[in-house]
């Protein structure tokens, strides 16, 4: 991608990177933020039936950094190949008996997520603190809308007290922590950047 298209459009932090995007380039990209998601999903700290990961930050860094389309396509590819026995998802997991961990609904539900951060990304979202962290905040929220009917259907739960102190409560401090690391992130990376090109 030239410097000229890279200035007529915000473009996400990826195309900065990338000299040109071809069908090799993304794919390259979306298999690597598969690879980081299943980095950081082995940051854990161990909970019943759901543990806290570091996959929602790496969701947020993947989706942000590379767009709605290809963000969503690595963690597509994440669970995916997870599901064909890639040891990444949580705690080393993988293989198909992960459909049946309460936790999984929320693996499906951070295609979507890391759709959302790519989406707010593509409109510079990421570039100042305060919508980063309004964008990556509501990416925070997206794998609950799948992973908490998932958990509590696979438990047979139905008072919504239980399914709230399982699936939400013990998630809401890490997740704005979570949040506000990639929200900070972003801004410093395209702060990077600027000045590498006002340099040149």
């Amino acid at each position: 991608m030239s410097t000229a298209a890279l200035a007529a459009r915000p473009g996400v932090l990826a195309d900065r990177f990338v000299a040109r995007s071809t069908r090799v380039t993304d794919v390259a990209l979306v298999v690597t933020g598969a690879a980081v998601v299943g980095l950081l999903a082995q940051v854990t700290i161990p909970m019943w039936p759901v543990p806290i990961t570091g996959q929602t930050l790496a969701v947020m860094l993947v989706g942000g950094a590379l767009g709605m389309r290809r963000g969503a396509a690595a963690l597509t590819t994440y669970m995916v190949l997870g599901l064909a026995g890639v040891p990444w998802f949580a705690e080393l997991g993988g293989g198909p008996a992960y459909l049946l961990k309460p936790s999984f609904g929320f693996v499906v539900g951070f295609i979507a997520a890391a759709a959302v951060a790519g989406w707010f990304a593509e409109r510079a979202w990421d570039r100042k603190p305060l919508l980063a962290m309004a964008g990556f905040c509501l990416a925070t929220i997206t794998p609950f809308l799948v992973g908490v009917p998932y958990m509590a259907a696979l438990l047979g739960l139905t008072d919504p007290a239980t399914i709230a102190a399982y699936g939400i409560t013990p998630f809401i401090v890490p997740g704005l922590i979570k949040a506000g690391l990639a929200a900070a992130a972003f801004p410093l990376a395209w702060r990077l950047i600027r000045a590498v090109d006002e340099r040149h």
